[in-house]
């Protein structure tokens, strides 16, 4: 059975909804006409040391943040198969995809992925890999230990905080390979700089980071983090 007829029969039975704002639209929809045209294209320049690249979708203000919420309040909906596809496309746009071997979502703690439901980085990295015909692993790294919501903290103590909270579990799966991460939303970056660290160090041949959304620069007006 096709992707397609699976989305078909599965919307039959669940109506797709925009991620955004709730209301109905189309099968292969990714966010309804009206949302679409409030969402802002991510074009900054954004670098997470020690990667080779860095790519995101939308820029992270009040347009697009009901859809990152969704998900981290264990209501998946449309999310994943939005937001994978416009980073697949931007992967595709960039010349990014080709020059990629596996893809990890950035890890949950077990026991909060448990209450949660499910990982929104591995449901996005599971599409996205889908799309670009890219492996996914979603074992060969964990978060082993539990860190605080990096939203209450500033730039210095969210690195602090993150710091020894991963690791590698399979070291022989990503090593001499080219890596791209993947998570829902980078604010100050610290997440993707400590696994990108933790997998060069531990063999891989290079990292390349990807998000769904991405604040803005400390220039541009504030918003709530998540």
């Amino acid at each position: 059975m096709s992707d397609k007829l699976k989305r078909k029969i599965l919307d039959f039975f669940f109506p797709t909804r925009c991620p955004v704002c709730g209301e109905l639209s189309g099968t292969f929809d990714r966010f309804c006409k009206d949302c679409k045209l409030k969402l802002h294209r991510y074009d900054g320049n954004y670098n997470v040391s020690r990667a080779v690249s860095f790519t995101a979708t939308f820029v992270y203000d009040q347009s697009i943040s009901p859809a990152i919420m969704l998900m981290k309040n264990g209501v998946c909906g449309n999310a994943d198969y939005a937001f994978g596809n416009e980073l697949a496309d931007r992967l595709n746009e960039e010349c990014v995809s080709d020059k990629i071997d596996i893809i990890i979502p950035v890890p949950m703690y077990r026991r909060d992925k448990k209450i949660r439901g499910f990982n929104q980085a591995e449901l996005v990295a599971k599409v996205v890999g889908k799309r670009l015909g890219i492996l996914v692993d979603s074992g060969s790294l964990a978060k082993i230990r539990r860190t605080k919501q990096q939203k209450s903290l500033d730039r210095k103590m969210r690195m602090v905080n993150v710091k020894g909270a991963y690791d590698v579990t399979v070291p022989e799966k990503i090593y001499g390979k080219r890596i791209l991460l993947i998570d829902d939303i980078c604010t100050t970056g610290s997440t993707l700089t400590e696994l990108t660290a933790l997998l060069l160090n531990n063999g891989a041949s290079e990292v390349r980071c990807a998000a769904c959304c991405k604040t803005p620069d400390l220039s541009e007006k504030k918003i709530p983090t998540v």
